[in-house]
């Protein structure tokens, strides 16, 4: 049951492609944006769908590959972790929303 704690399974299509970025030391990163679609009927029977952005961050080999697999517009399933929390220069704690990716399907 700990492995299902704060999981995430998202499916959409990216908002732009992964850019790679290698940090001080050679470490990896990508950051990307993801947008999911929810599609209701509303009371008056008008169908309306709404777009939810999602902050994307994927480390090492698997950013790497995202980087060189993905692209903008591409349609992926997004398993991961959702948000990280961290000390600012005051030493005051932050919490992000976003998804650490772990893997990802295209």
């Amino acid at each position: 049951m700990n492995t299902l704690r704060n999981s995430v399974q998202l499916i959409g299509h990216l908002g732009k492609t992964p850019e790679l970025i290698t940090l001080e030391k050679g470490r990896l990163v990508v950051k990307a944006t993801l947008a999911t679609h929810e599609t209701y009927t509303s009371n008056n029977g008008e169908h309306i769908t709404n777009t939810h952005w999602h902050n994307l961050v994927a480390w090492g080999r698997l950013a790497e590959n995202m980087s060189r697999i993905l692209e903008k517009g591409t349609a992926v399933l997004i398993k991961g972790n959702w948000s990280r929390s961290y000390e600012d220069k005051s030493g005051i704690p932050k919490l992000v929303t976003e998804i650490i990716v772990s893997d990802f399907f295209k």
